[in-house]
């Protein structure tokens, strides 16, 4: 992940220990009692992270507990976002005084099916994978891209983006992803200058599918 984002975001991928570590209070009592190991070993893996990038910012390490919805809550001056797949875990943080949120997203390198593929792409991007270069789940790419938006557009607008409200172009060449968000979104946000284009990159290697993208200050 490092690789695509800007240098004022600090990033912190898992490594093997990362899975294992211990939780704070203010998390453990998020995560409850009864999780499942796959969600604790995630789950800690995702916070570890997040403390460690936390620290790269010049910044304590702290509790990063989850919303209702298990969103992460960060804490005052702080915008970050975790993200989660098979054997890879990462975080990212960045401060409120150099961008308005970041959002990131790892998935397998892999086929999606067609049902999939109707509930997450619009017909038109349906066409714009067509046309891409082989030998890239383009599909995935633009999954997690829509992924990725999501992660950007809910701490600023703070409502639900389905994947059809977003619209993406793709350069194959530049690694880079732009999102339109669609117009009845924009018309029913409830916070000033909610953003209308999400801008982001991409890279596929080593079996995965990694997308990022950062929303500038005003």
């Amino acid at each position: 992940m490092r690789d695509i984002f800007p240098s004022t975001v600090a990033v912190a991928v898992a490594g093997p220990d990362d899975w294992l570590g211990e939780l704070l209070p203010a998390e453990q009592a998020c995560l409850g009692q009864r999780a499942v190991e796959t969600r604790r070993r995630d789950f800690a893996a995702g916070r570890s992270c997040a403390r460690r990038a936390m620290t790269d910012l010049g910044l304590p390490p702290a509790a990063v507990p989850a919303a209702a919805d298990r969103s992460p809550v960060w804490p005052a001056g702080v915008v970050g976002t975790i993200t989660h797949t098979t054997g890879y875990c990462a975080a990212a943080t960045a401060l409120t005084t150099d961008v308005r949120s970041v959002g990131m997203d790892a998935e397998q390198h892999q086929d999606i099916n067609p049902g999939v593929r109707r509930i997450v792409l619009l017909p038109e991007e349906e066409a714009t994978c067509a046309g891409l270069p082989g030998g890239t789940s383009w599909p995935v790419v633009m999954f997690s891209a829509k992924e990725t938006v999501y992660k950007v557009w809910y701490p600023v607008v703070g409502s639900w983006l389905g994947f059809l409200d977003a619209q993406l172009d793709i350069d194959p060449d530049a690694g880079t992803f732009t999102a339109r968000i669609a117009p009845a979104r924009l018309n029913q946000a409830t916070v000033e200058d909610p953003p209308a284009t999400i801008a982001g990159r991409f890279v596929v290697a080593d079996g995965l599918v990694r997308t990022a993208a950062v929303l500038p200050l005003r």
